[in-house]
């Protein structure tokens, strides 16, 4: 295999974002969607998959030989560190087709299996991997955080948009409420909302 550092065109002593940086603008320029039905396609799946495993080798090496790399959480592996890319860029579906072939589970795998249900807004399914995650891991503040949102009794799976942050509640949410109140209301011969 070639240089991996070569390969993405950065130095031996960039940092881990510089290198995360170079893979991700190599990867938006070479990536196999951008050449569909073109002649192109073969030498961009080629170009894509030396890309992969340059950035993957790196990570190995980096976590392998010393983790204080920044941005890096303990026991990081190429494909975990790839996932949290695809989650923090939006991309669940892809992040989840991801998850589901990797065969070791650590509790890595089920803190973001639980990003990737909360996308889904299957909060149930969400709170038992982040509760998993954290028995698996207590020490890890990250994991920890979470277990305690969803654990608290004032979370409201409502009000939180994927990634955990606070959504606001917005008069479409009050009038579409009323709308259904209504309608339940008027099933059982009453009127809660009279209309002319």
């Amino acid at each position: 295999m070639k240089d991996p550092y070569k390969v993405l065109g950065v130095s031996r002593d960039a940092t881990d974002d510089e290198i995360k940086k170079a893979y991700r603008e190599l990867a938006k320029k070479y990536h196999p969607d951008n050449y569909v039905n073109t002649e192109f396609s073969d030498i961009a799946n080629d170009k894509m998959q030396q890309i992969n495993e340059a950035y993957d080798e790196i990570l190995q090496q980096r976590a392998a030989g010393s983790n204080a790399s920044s941005g890096s959480y303990s026991g990081a592996s190429a494909q975990f560190y790839r996932i949290r890319d695809l989650i923090s860029s939006g991309r669940y579906t892809e992040a989840e087709v991801l998850l589901d072939a990797e065969q070791v589970r650590p509790a890595e795998w089920y803190y973001l299996k639980g990003l990737c249900a909360m996308a889904r807004r299957a909060y149930n399914e969400a709170s038992d991997n982040f509760g998993r995650a954290y028995r698996m891991e207590p020490t890890n503040s990250e994991y920890a955080a979470m277990y305690q949102k969803f654990r608290g009794a004032q979370y409201n799976y409502g009000n939180y948009a994927p990634g955990g942050q606070m959504r606001e509640c917005s008069t479409c949410d009050m009038c579409n409420t009323l709308i259904c109140m209504d309608c339940c209301c008027e099933c059982c011969g009453g009127d809660l909302i009279s209309c002319c």
